[in-house]
């Protein structure tokens, strides 16, 4: 029998003690565990599309499972998917990217943190315009370095300036973080606009992380162009984010990459190899057919999503106390909800309390005057949802 005598001292990292929980993952949490009791909750917390992964994607994996294919594969992912990457980088955005230049990760969140973690380190700044997707400047903690956040508004539709960003930049910013089409705000810049913040970046010798995961999911005639394109220099300064989770429904499959000049891919190879190891292996291959494979399911899913996000934003604009400029692209609408005296937490609180609907506090992205609200949901859930939060704000106008 093993007796204790005094409290144990469990030291805690710097790193890990700075760090937040996720708010995204916590309020969807709440939101199942009350579901799980029976309550009828609408949530509009979820950053995943509510459509199944495609058929062929899943018996390419399932094929991989049956073939035996279970072991260890390079730690950068395998050669297929590695050049399948490349591939369609050339096809769609006109880069050329050889395969030793593509990491392969455990999802998208896990380039972002590569990236980050190989490039940056103590004394470094980070640029990060606010609303940011929420884990980005807890990734910078993890480096060591320091997040500096430039914050928008719906004025500008949540973009930063060449101003403001020419202003935030010092001799110790490191990257700029750039995410568009955006999460939370479904912003989505224009490809003046991106080349503006990329010849800033290039003047400063600063990197950036462009992160495209949304990339396939725009409306209203909308086009987007990677910063890498405009030029060698452009292409030498950036690294490409991106992965399945999005335009393929494989959010549980966890499948991401980087795309970087050959020294940062190197360097991320090597992170990954002493963490990770490579990304499971049967998932691999589902990945290559999700590249090479038939992409019809796009158009209908993206008809669906203008459905219920013409219909939220529209919806929202006539609740009192609510304001929101419409999404570009992603699956997000990022509503003002200033005018109703309350602050992002005690709104999504009382909300889910009083209405049963669970939103993402604005304070989770930066943001403590908005909240998030996913569309990747059915429009059935979707209008109940605006309808309890309109009898909501009723109460509070």
């Amino acid at each position: 029998m093993v007796s204790v005598c005094g409290a144990m001292n469990y030291k805690i990292s710097h790193q890990a003690a700075a760090l937040s929980p996720s708010l995204t993952l916590a309020i969807d949490s709440k939101a199942k565990q009350m579901k799980a009791e029976g309550k009828d909750v609408v949530g509009f917390g979820a950053g995943e599309p509510d459509f199944d992964t495609p058929q062929h994607i899943k018996d390419a994996a399932a094929k991989a499972l049956a073939d035996g294919f279970t072991k260890y594969t390079p730690a950068a992912g395998i050669p297929e998917l590695r050049q399948a990457i490349a591939d369609k980088h050339k096809r769609e955005n006109g880069l050329s990217y050889k395969p030793s230049q593509i990491i392969v990760s455990c999802g998208g969140k896990h380039s972002c943190f590569n990236v980050i973690f190989a490039t940056c380190e103590k004394g470094d700044e980070v640029i990060i315009p606010a609303p940011y997707w929420l884990s980005y400047p807890e990734m910078v903690k993890m480096a060591s370095a320091t997040p500096v956040i430039v914050e928008t508004s719906d004025r500008t539709e949540f973009k930063i300036t060449p101003e403001a960003l020419r202003r935030a930049i010092t001799s110790k910013t490191r990257l700029l973080v750039l995410n568009s089409p955006s999460n939370p705000t479904g912003s989505v810049y224009s490809p003046d606009e991106i080349k503006a913040i990329g010849d800033i970046c290039v003047e400063k010798n600063v990197l950036i992380m462009s992160d495209e995961i949304y990339e396939h999911l725009l409306y209203d005639g909308v086009t987007v162009r990677s910063v890498a394109s405009f030029s060698p220099a452009h292409y030498e300064h950036t690294i490409v984010v991106h992965g399945f989770a999005k335009a393929w429904s494989m959010t549980g499959w966890r499948l991401g990459w980087c795309a970087a000049p050959e020294p940062i891919a190197k360097a991320i190879d090597a992170v990954q190899s002493h963490s990770t190891s490579n990304p499971t292996s049967f998932a691999q291959k589902g990945a290559v057919a999700a590249l090479t494979g038939p992409q019809d399911h796009l158009p209908k899913w993206l008809a669906e999503f203008n459905k219920r996000r013409t219909f939220a934003w529209q919806k929202l604009n006539t609740i009192s106390g609510i304001s929101c400029v419409n999404a570009k692209g992603a699956f997000y609408l990022f509503p003002n909800i200033s005018r109703t005296g309350l602050k992002s937490t005690e709104f999504c609180a009382r909300l889910l309390e009083a209405e049963q609907v669970a939103a993402v506090p604005g304070i989770a992205f930066g943001a403590d005057d908005y909240i998030r609200l996913s569309y990747a949901t059915s429009m059935a859930s979707i209008e109940k949802g605006l309808e309890r939060i309109e009898r909501f704000c009723k109460r509070l106008i």
